[in-house]
């Protein structure tokens, strides 16, 4: 898979935003991780109308991790059906593009979070 730039939609509940955006930027499958507070969210679930408070991690991270960084989301991530969704990046300013690429690398995991 081509090495594009993307950004990965995520929502969870506040209790554990930063553990999420904590692991996969230190774990270099994402370059950046804006985590944007009080989203409501209003869904069907099991034939329930459901009405939630969430938190939305905005995820900044490269194709050539999208698998490891989804099924890392998949195995963090409280839900049985997490939202996880990709949306390529079609143009940005270069040089942050450039060290976004260069910030992610999933064969090197950092020991020590923020």
């Amino acid at each position: 898979m081509p090495a594009g730039e993307m950004i990965v939609l995520v929502t969870c509940p506040a209790s554990e935003s930063g553990k999420l955006a904590c692991a996969v930027v230190t774990e270099r499958l994402a370059a950046c991780v804006n985590i944007v507070d009080n989203v409501r969210s209003i869904y069907l679930w099991e034939g329930n109308l459901c009405n939630e408070t969430e938190q939305l991690l905005v995820i900044k991270t490269t194709q050539a991790v999208w698998t490891k960084l989804h099924d890392r989301l998949k195995e963090l991530h409280s839900y049985e059906v997490p939202e996880i969704v990709a949306l390529s990046i079609e143009g940005g300013y270069q040089p942050y593009l450039d060290w976004l690429s260069s910030a992610v690398d999933a064969s090197v995991v950092l020991l020590e979070g923020p």
